[in-house]
């Protein structure tokens, strides 16, 4: 079997310390492992699969004999670097919001179109976190009933903002037990103890743009005749973005087939036991693959209508697990290369 050297950019950063992770355990057949960060902390020695890597600057000059680079460094440094990758021969798998709505670019979740692999011309978008675990959900709903309408609503972790937001929550959480001042500089408002109906910036039609992100993701992804609204929210959760969904369908259906459907599904863990408090929480999903679904019940409102959670871990399944098996996909595709 042909081995590949793998590329893994802002290997120091919260997903990037979460792609080593995985990779670590994944089916790829790496032969050589490249970890990429800013200047600064290039020399940082890291063990990985019981060696020591050395980081390095990620710079164009760094991509030069790697197959395929995960890149979570940034919108920035992916504009700047991934045509740099390309050109000397390298996939890569960009997880910013660089590419995702490209029309050149796929966007992919294996579970979902693995088949607009395809057609890329070098560079694979991954998703926004909370449309991954909510589009892992919906494609099977999809297949089978036909989906109209979708409201969803995101309980999102504070590590989807990065490592000092999580710090931030952290010392506001000191900080009020103490009964010390409390600041903060990463969100506009205290995140401990409260919840934010903000994420991202807000446009000019009133939403924020991670909603805008879930409504033009999953047209992209999924189906463009779905129709969709969005609330994106902060709550003071360290790992692990929860979501409700109202889901309503052009055919009918019984609940105990979308719980057989989901619980078949690839990437679904079905935890629905409400009478023994048993459905999807952020604690357990934290650390996990898989995304989680529970509290399924019909929505009476309306006609072929259902609700229900769904918990995943933002900074697996959402970021770094999907984008190794985006990989992983490529690999078994024998796409691993540039047109």
């Amino acid at each position: 079997m042909k081995k590949y050297t793998i590329a893994v950019v802002g290997a120091l950063g919260n997903v990037g310390t979460e792609m080593r992770s995985i990779l670590e355990k994944s089916k790829l057949p790496i032969e050589k492992l490249v970890l990429l960060d800013l200047a600064q902390n290039a020399g940082t020695k890291i063990s990985w699969c019981g060696e020591v890597y050395t980081v390095e600057t990620a710079n164009a000059k760094a991509f030069s004999g790697v197959d395929i680079a995960i890149m979570s460094a940034g919108a920035g440094a992916s504009l700047e670097l991934s045509p740099e990758a390309v050109k000397r021969g390298c996939v890569v798998i960009d997880n910013s919001t660089a590419f995702r709505m490209a029309p050149e670019h796929p966007l992919v979740i294996p579970e979902v179109n693995a088949e607009a692999l395809e057609k890329h011309v070098g560079i694979i978008a991954n998703p926004n976190c909370s449309t991954i675990q909510m589009l892992v959900v919906l494609k099977p709903l999809h297949d089978h009933y036909k989906i109209k309408r979708v409201i969803v609503s995101t309980y999102q972790a504070v590590s989807g903002s990065g490592q000092a937001a999580v710090e931030e929550l952290q010392n506001q959480a000191r900080a009020f037990s103490a009964g010390d001042e409390i600041h903060a500089e990463v969100y506009p408002h205290q995140i401990a103890f409260n919840i934010l109906p903000h994420i991202d910036i807000f446009l000019e039609n009133g939403y924020s743009k991670e909603e805008m992100k879930m409504i033009l993701e999953t047209a992209k992804i999924l189906d463009p005749n779905i129709k969709m609204t969005s609330t994106t929210v902060r709550v003071p959760v360290t790992t692990s973005h929860s979501e409700s969904l109202n889901i309503e369908t052009e055919k009918p259906f019984e609940i105990a087939d979308i719980k057989a459907l989901l619980e078949s599904a690839p990437g679904i863990e079905l935890e629905d036991d409400p009478e023994n408090n048993v459905y999807p929480m952020a604690l357990n999903a934290a650390g996990k693959d898989a995304v989680f679904v529970g509290r399924i019940r019909r929505d009476f409102s309306t006609d072929n209508a259902l609700n229900m959670w769904c918990v995943s871990d933002n900074l697996r399944k959402g970021a770094a697990l999907n984008t190794v098996q985006i990989a992983e996909e490529l690999v078994k595709r024998n796409l691993v290369r540039v047109p």
